[in-house]
């Protein structure tokens, strides 16, 4: 590839990945929207709702450091699932500077309501199981990689 081919847009992954990350929060945004959620409150809620399987709190922190969010930008997000009475939070009896996040009932509730949103976003794709799982793989792979440069 010549140097002037490398600077065209459409050689460029980090478009794509954002073309298509743009792509799949239009095609989230009505499905969540019946849920009374947000992109970024359905990952939130995937965290507690796999989180609540094996314990009942996680910190702020655990849950910024799984999300890759900074508490600047989860702080408002959970203050919103808050309000919604999806979640509580509270602070650590052992260690007052850790605020500790709990399902409510509501919140452990709407985790049936999702139960269908990955096979929706799935069937959006066009891909087989296989094909997916193998992208799936790939961007884990270039995740790890690049976290290490």
């Amino acid at each position: 590839m010549s140097n002037d081919e490398s600077l065209t847009l459409e050689n460029q992954l980090c478009f794509r990945l954002y073309s298509l990350t743009k792509l799949m929060n239009r095609h989230y945004s009505p499905v969540l929207k019946k849920l009374g959620l947000t992109y970024s409150q359905y990952l939130v809620m995937l965290v507690l709702w796999e989180n609540n399987n094996t314990r009942s709190a996680i910190s702020v922190k655990q849950l910024g450091e799984q999300l890759d969010l900074d508490s600047g930008t989860l702080s408002p997000l959970l203050k919103r699932l808050e309000k919604q009475a999806l979640l509580s939070r509270f602070r650590n009896t052992e260690d007052e500077r850790c605020v500790e996040i709990k399902l409510t009932n509501s919140g452990c509730q709407l985790k049936a309501q999702a139960q269908n949103i990955p096979a929706q976003m799935f069937s959006v794709t066009g891909m087989s199981q296989d094909e997916l799982h193998s992208l799936n793989t790939q961007l884990d792979s270039l995740l790890t990689t690049m976290k290490t440069k």
